[in-house]
């Protein structure tokens, strides 16, 4: 058995959320950078110049890649040998509220959604909790502005749609979002299970490494149509125009009830900022 020490863990997620707020994953600069030298419109190149400028600023000067340094999701994979003499959640949210505080972070979550009354602790926070058999704690922190989030959609195809209905409504989807979700994006499809478990696996598409392409036939033969179709749409970066509107799809896919076809799109944009820790 193992146990966790409540302050390394309250420290490690603090550690998290700055990383996501000033430092872009290296890979996904080379992602933009790649993009950019490919891109054939003027202002579409311009756009994707000003875009790692302004990350790589981000880095070495210690602010927020983008103003709106989102609402904070925690992904938990907690392995059998682990044990807590702590509240957890509550243990969490409170790295979060004084991670926001002392990094001068954007607080942007508000107590009800109709009474838009702010938490100021840009608390609480979305937690998932997944158990492996392990003997380690894995802690995932993505923070999610509402540009991105508010243009995904999740939809209940019928099995009759088939792949061309799942393809359709992932680049209706991407359309629909224009410059809105920052381009170029990266797309999370959720494809199975029933109606929360497809949107849970989109957002857990979007933790994937970039590079990472899915080891199920059917999802990787998605994952390719739709991202070459997708920079066929012309929406560019940040919605200028261009052959960049995407940098990747990743395609999660989970069993599903015989009369179903859940599909959810989640639309991350281009900085993407997730960090991990094991502990």
């Amino acid at each position: 058995m193992k146990k966790i020490d409540k302050n390394l863990m309250i420290q490690e997620i603090k550690k998290l959320s700055y990383e996501c707020a000033f430092n872009i994953d290296t890979k996904i600069l080379d992602y933009l950078e790649k993009a950019k030298n490919t891109e054939v419109s003027p202002i579409g190149f311009r756009t994707l110049t000003k875009i790692i400028e302004n990350d790589v600023l981000a880095k070495e000067k210690s602010i927020p890649i983008c103003q709106d340094t989102g609402i904070s999701i925690i992904f938990l994979e907690i392995g059998n040998g682990i044990i807590f003499d702590f509240d957890l959640e509550e243990s969490i949210n409170f790295a979060i509220k004084e991670a926001y505080i002392e990094y001068y972070l954007r607080k942007s979550v508000v107590k009800h959604p109709l009474d838009r009354i702010n938490t100021l602790t840009n608390t609480p926070c979305i937690i998932h909790t997944k158990f492996v058999n392990s003997n380690t704690f894995k802690i995932t922190l993505t923070i999610k502005g509402a540009g991105s989030e508010n243009m995904s959609k999740l939809k209940m195809l019928t099995p009759a749609d088939g792949k061309n209905g799942v393809i359709n409504f992932v680049l209706e989807t991407i359309e629909a979002s224009g410059g809105n979700a920052c381009p170029p994006i990266i797309v999370g499809v959720g494809l199975g299970g029933n109606f929360e478990k497809a949107a849970l696996l989109s957002k857990e598409a979007l933790l994937r490494d970039i590079d990472d392409r899915s080891s199920n036939p059917i999802d990787y033969e998605l994952e390719n149509e739709i991202f070459e179709k997708a920079n066929k749409l012309g929406i560019g970066p940040m919605g200028f125009g261009g052959k960049n509107t995407v940098l990747a799809v990743k395609v999660n896919s989970f069993p599903c009830h015989i009369a179903s076809l859940p599909v959810a799109v989640n639309i991350q944009c281009h900085a993407s900022r997730t960090k991990s820790v094991i502990l």
